[in-house]
């Protein structure tokens, strides 16, 4: 047992002191979670651009249409000549632009219909079809309030009221039926909110974790080549020590790296409660366990550095996807059922339901047992088939 500590000590060591290791580990996984958080974090209301064509300057209606517009605050109004706007369209620089034909103001004063259009390329992209529905709702309420005017006009006609004195009284409850509208809409949240933090902590730390210890079957393949193992061999280690020094080696160096992940998100984000914390310290070392002993596995069944490489970026790789760690999967999809077969799916649901759920451990025991299954039988068989010298009989 003492060796088998000394063997693990030795690699943990190597590992702390490995200035690339260190990077690819800790440094990697911050930097893609920072990303990650800078494009799905933050506030997530929606904002774009409204181009613009006035073929319609200085008309009443449409100069209103554009103050209103830029009232929005999700909607920046960029003006644009037609000259300018029909080679954007077509060269697909712009997806969707607003022309306002020149008689829109007039025809809109004088109670005729009148058309806004919109140029665009295919379905003019979402953020087109966003702004397009933001437009027809603003030029809907400055047609209902034209209406309005020309109506409480032809009432009180005859009443040898000046129209301008009915416009602006008129104008004054329309403004402040929207400043102040009769029906208010609210929001009322269920729960919480999507937290970019929460949802995609859990997913990058298993990536890196997986991707980190999978790829130590590389040092080992490496090391076996070189007559490294051999050599240790001389120092009265069993091959049953050495083994289990290495996955040892392996489950504290994926601890390492969570803690000190899991210690940063806690301290700049504060998404746990010091319980939670300690929960999700558990299921670190059990995935860790699982993990380690898939790369023992991918250690003992190839012969290269270079295949050991391969394999366990494509495993890790697939792992993450089918575990939908970046995005939602569908209940009863067939994507559902394979994502039973990555371990991430397992670690991912423990660590989102203890960190976004505050379940408890009892709510996680399927999970768990599952990495915890994973991990002996990888153990079991990479233990079978370890061998020491290349080409080597296991022992």
């Amino acid at each position: 047992m003492i060796r088998t500590l000394w063997v693990a000590l030795r690699e943990v060591r190597s590992f702390l002191q490995d200035k690339g290791d260190l990077a690819f580990s800790l440094l990697l996984p911050i930097a893609v979670f920072a990303l990650t958080y800078g494009a799905f974090g933050g506030e997530s209301l929606f904002h774009g651009t409204a181009h613009v064509v006035d073929e319609d300057p200085g008309g009443t209606y449409s100069s209103l249409l554009l103050k209103r517009l830029g009232e929005l605050k999700n909607i920046d109004v960029e003006l644009l000549s037609a000259a300018k706007a029909d080679p954007k369209i077509a060269r697909s620089d712009l997806s969707l632009v607003l022309y306002i034909p020149k008689d829109f103001s007039g025809k809109l004063a004088s109670g005729e219909s009148v058309q806004l259009i919109f140029k665009q390329r295919g379905n003019g992209g979402q953020e087109g079809q966003i702004v397009a529905s933001m437009v027809r709702g603003v030029a809907e309420q400055i047609a209902q309030e034209s209406q309005v005017q020309r109506q409480v006009q032809d009432i009180l006609s005859g009443q040898n009221i000046p129209p301008e004195n009915i416009r602006l009284n008129v104008q004054k409850f329309l403004n402040r039926e929207r400043e102040h509208p009769i029906i208010e809409v609210s929001e009322k949240v269920i729960g919480t909110r999507p937290d970019p933090v929460r949802q995609f902590l859990p997913g990058i730390l298993t990536m890196f974790v997986l991707f980190a210890l999978t790829l130590n079957a590389r040092a080992i393949v490496e090391e076996r080549k070189k007559g490294t193992l051999e050599r240790l061999m001389t120092t009265r280690l069993t091959v049953g020590e050495l083994f289990m020094g290495k996955f040892v080696a392996s489950i504290l160096r994926g601890f390492i790296q969570v803690l000190i992940l899991l210690v940063l998100a806690y301290i700049v984000f504060g998404i746990f409660t010091p319980f939670s914390f300690l929960e999700s310290l558990l299921i670190a070392i059990i995935f860790s366990s699982a993990a380690s002993a898939l790369g023992l596995v991918i250690a003992v069944i190839v012969r290269t550095e270079d295949a050991a490489t391969w394999i366990g970026v494509f495993f890790t790789m697939v792992m993450t996807m089918l575990s939908g760690a970046f995005f939602a999967i569908q209940k009863g999809s067939i994507w559902e059922t394979l994502s039973k077969i990555s371990i991430n799916t397992f670690a991912n649901d423990a660590f989102k339901t203890v960190i976004t759920e505050a379940g408890e451990l009892a709510d996680i025991g399927l999970d768990l047992g599952i990495l915890v299954g994973v991990a002996v039988i990888g153990v079991i068989i990479s233990r079978i088939f370890f061998r020491v010298l290349p080409g080597g009989v296991p022992r």
